[in-house]
């Protein structure tokens, strides 16, 4: 802040969910539109701010909110959990209501208040269908023709899930970057390692398509968890342990449920100067 008011720029919130972080820019003031090449550079956690996705607010006719979000390689991803979740909980506490309805290309999404700072959001119906997730051809989405047998799920972004002995001792990197480009996704994929902790507990990692490792994902805990239902490993109810902590996801009649903490760390202003260096 100047001596004379706010500093020009664009204003931007650094958000997380389970160390899962995020830009978050509202939009629904006067703001620059948001391109590839100004995620990239958002994205660069040495000359930029850092994330491992971009958030966009904006108004909705018939949502309380509409999201769009950006991975950090420019790309556009049509999901994103604990981004969702970190908004509808700023976005509550700033209105001073329980629940909110998001318009996101997922559709729309209800996020509820769930109490003891949590914050729940109906991330939608998985999607099991070959062409829904989507894959090349018509295949078996619970066994996918890959060695280590995974799960593929749609959550309106693709999911390759492998059930291993111990999600710890993978090369997560290396294997996480491979996958993603397997030929059996078209569009990419974001892969999860995950083992068995205990009855309803899995301990998972995970590589986000466009982001590469991340603490957490939220709509990767719903695919890991509607992958393990389908496999017949848990119940429809579990507790997942990421690198970030521990979400719940609760896949039920109505979609798969997802709650967890959020942390809004800091606000800030993106310089003009900074703005236009961007390519």
């Amino acid at each position: 802040m100047s001596d004379h008011g706010p500093l020009p720029g664009l204003p931007f919130l650094k958000m997380h969910g389970l160390g899962n972080d995020f830009v978050v820019i509202d939009a629904r003031a006067d703001a620059p539109r948001v391109t590839a090449g100004l995620a990239r550079a958002l994205a660069d956690r040495h000359r930029g701010v850092g994330f491992d996705q971009l958030a966009v607010i904006e108004d909705d006719p018939t949502a309380d909110l509409r999201l769009t979000f950006w991975n950090a390689d420019g790309s556009l991803s049509a999901a994103c959990g604990n981004a969702t979740r970190c908004i509808a909980r700023h976005e509550m506490d700033r209105r001073g209501v329980a629940a909110l309805t998001l318009r996101t290309e997922r559709g729309l999404l209800q996020a509820v208040d769930a109490g003891g700072g949590l914050t729940s959001v109906n991330m939608g119906q998985p999607l099991t269908d070959w062409a829904d997730i989507p894959l090349a051809h018509a295949m078996d989405t619970l066994h996918l023709p890959i060695p280590g047998d995974p799960v593929a799920t749609g959550m309106g972004n693709p999911h390759c899930s492998f059930f291993v002995d111990d999600a710890c001792a993978v090369d997560l990197a290396t294997e996480g970057a491979r996958i993603e480009h397997h030929p059996l996704f078209p569009a990419r994929t974001n892969v999860q390692f995950v083992h068995l902790v205990g009855p309803d507990h899995l301990r998972m990692r995970v590589w986000e398509r466009g982001a590469g490792v991340t603490l957490a994902s939220g709509s990767s805990s719903c695919a890991v968890a509607v992958a393990a239902a389908r496999r017949g490993l848990t119940g429809r109810a579990v507790k997942i342990t990421l690198d970030g902590g521990d979400i719940l996801v609760d896949w039920r009649d109505d979609g798969v449920w997802m709650t967890g903490p959020t942390a809004t760390v800091f606000s800030g202003v993106l310089t003009p100067a900074w703005l236009a260096a961007v390519p």
